[in-house]
């Protein structure tokens, strides 16, 4: 057998696992493996800092479905990269972060930027590594079956410097963890069709485990035959394209939108729960519906230890193959579902909820973007207020059509997941939306946008404040303090990094910057200027 690096062992399995792109900032204690990912045939992409590297690796996992791949140096390199691993691991987000590491025997008498890194990222993860050359093959498999196994997540390898060196023998073909359709018992399936059949206002809640795209083809199946209404998290959006009549949109965190959609749920005697995980879910859904008085019928991924709402039935299953199960044992003829006119009234009062119509301000700005971009474009939102007025305003047609951190809820993502995007396929529009802290946050970034040569579009709501914060503070009566800052030239920022930049405070202006972006061959920044309190009354 030929004998190559340790390091070579696990780049050539991540490889084989369909991992194209890793992202990082290298140190001495890494060298060896960027070099061994880009001879296996990953291209490695120098970012300006872990963080957004990150979260790059995860806007190319939500086009391709494949792993993402962090490359951070030891010490301050891998702390860099706590927030998005906790971020993915919050997310469900398949991550592998590689961190560089002092030789175990050097660390003994070395003190140098030596900590126990294995152990700061032990609970932030699926599973932490100490790489092996003995064991690599293994150590690689494991993590990659890991990181996709139900639920995604993160799992860290730890890689002391002469363990990458360390000449071994290659082996067989990467091994990959079976899954096999798991579907409820037929007594099980029998009860639920039962349930359904006799149901006259179901309604469907699905939720993150669903986005996968056989799931995600098996929900809108699923609720075209049984004729029920979709409520979706944040992160589920466009499992069922917002703009089919079945469709009711996002919920868990804005107020407007929550008080018309749980009065839907508190209506219905059968809620059908689907992949849905309340990690994106604001307090005010914590027992959501009445397992007694209603029939909630769960099918999910992992077994409930959150306890922020219950089930009559529970059945741990695949999703796709579950809704199929359950298809062929249900009748389909159920026109007379929701006879009241229910949800046709919802639909219309969500609408009248978040008006398009505005002049200007950031409802408009979100319009005129959806209005001009191609319909499959994809998006990410950064978090702030002008998120949860996006995350109801923004139609998705397909799952992932708009990402963003849900779980953590963490400022300076938006960029980069749309950047990683744009990079796993170069031919959309990806469009990412950011408040102007956010942005500050890893513009950056831009400088690794015109090196990647992409033509992402990045549009900044400019008000000089953290929006979501100042309103909070004004809420409670409390003086002004820490959330205004000095307004700053976004759009000069944008064209001194490498692309496009413009200043944008009208609709027409607007639609013309996005017009130019679309069929520039750089990026561009579009700053759109708004007045300060503009959210009040919208969220």
């Amino acid at each position: 057998m030929a004998q190559v690096r340790a390091a070579d062992v696990l780049a050539q399995r991540l490889y084989a696992a369909g991992c194209r792109h890793a992202f990082g900032m290298p140190g001495g204690e890494v060298l060896t493996l960027v070099d061994a990912l880009e001879k296996a045939g990953i291209t490695f992409v120098l970012a300006k800092h872990e963080n957004a590297a990150g979260f790059m690796a995860e806007g190319v996992y939500h086009r391709t479905g494949v792993p993402g791949i962090l490359v951070a140096t030891v010490g301050p390199g891998a702390l860099n990269g706590i927030n998005v691993v906790e971020n993915a691991r919050q997310d469900r987000v398949p991550l592998i972060v590689l961190t560089g590491a002092v030789d175990a025997g050097e660390a003994e008498t070395y003190t140098h930027q030596v900590l126990d890194q294995p152990q700061v990222f032990r609970p932030i993860t699926k599973h932490s590594f100490t790489f092996v050359p003995d064991a690599a093959q293994v150590i690689a498999d494991k993590a990659v079956n890991l990181a996709m196994d139900p639920q995604p997540g993160p799992v860290h390898i730890d890689v002391p410097i002469s363990a990458a060196d360390t000449l071994v023998e290659t082996r067989g073909a990467p091994l990959r963890a079976a899954h096999d359709p798991v579907v409820p018992a037929a007594a099980v399936l029998k009860q639920m069709a039962t349930d359904l059949s006799a149901a006259q206002r179901p309604v469907m809640v699905v939720g993150v485990d669903a986005i996968e795209a056989r799931a995600a083809q098996a929900v809108k199946r699923f609720a075209e035959q049984q004729n029920i209404p979709v409520i979706t998290t944040y992160k589920a959006k466009g499992v069922v394209p917002e703009d089919h009549p079945l469709a009711l949109g996002g919920a868990g965190l804005s107020p407007k939108a929550d008080a018309l959609l749980l009065p839907i749920l508190h209506q219905a005697d059968v809620v059908l729960a689907v992949g849905y995980d309340p990690i994106e879910m604001r307090v005010g859904w914590k027992n959501p519906w009445d397992p007694v008085a209603q029939k909630v019928i769960e099918l999910t991924t992992v077994a409930n230890t959150h306890y922020m709402h219950h089930a009559t039935q529970t059945a741990l299953v695949d999703i796709a193959a579950a809704l199929e199960a359950l298809a062929a044992v249900s009748p389909s003829d159920h026109a007379l579902r929701w006879a009241g006119g229910e949800i046709d009234a919802a639909k219309a009062a969500l609408d009248a909820a978040f008006p398009r119509g505005e002049n200007w301000g950031p409802a408009a700005v979100m319009d005129t973007c959806r209005q001009v971009l191609p319909r499959d474009t994809v998006a990410s939102a950064d978090s702030g207020a002008h998120r949860i007025l996006l995350s109801q305003m923004w139609e998705c047609y397909e799952p992932r059509g708009l990402v963003q951190s849900s779980g953590l809820c963490t400022m300076g993502c938006a960029v980069p997941l749309a950047m990683g995007m744009s990079l796993a396929e170069p031919e959309r529009v990806s469009v990412s939306f950011s408040g102007d802290a956010g942005f500050l946050m890893v513009a950056g970034e831009l400088a690794t946008a015109a090196e990647l040569k992409l033509k992402t579009i990045f549009v900044v709501f400019v008000d000089a404040s953290l929006a979501l914060i100042e309103k909070k503070q004004r809420e409670r009566q409390l003086s002004n303090a820490g959330v205004d800052f000095v307004q700053h030239d976004f759009a000069a920022l944008g064209r001194a990094l490498g692309g496009g930049g413009v200043t944008v405070r009208d609709r027409d202006a607007l639609r013309a910057a996005l017009q130019d972006a679309v069929t520039s061959d750089r990026f561009t920044v579009i700053a759109a200027v708004i007045e300060k309190g503009a959210y009040d009354g919208r969220l």
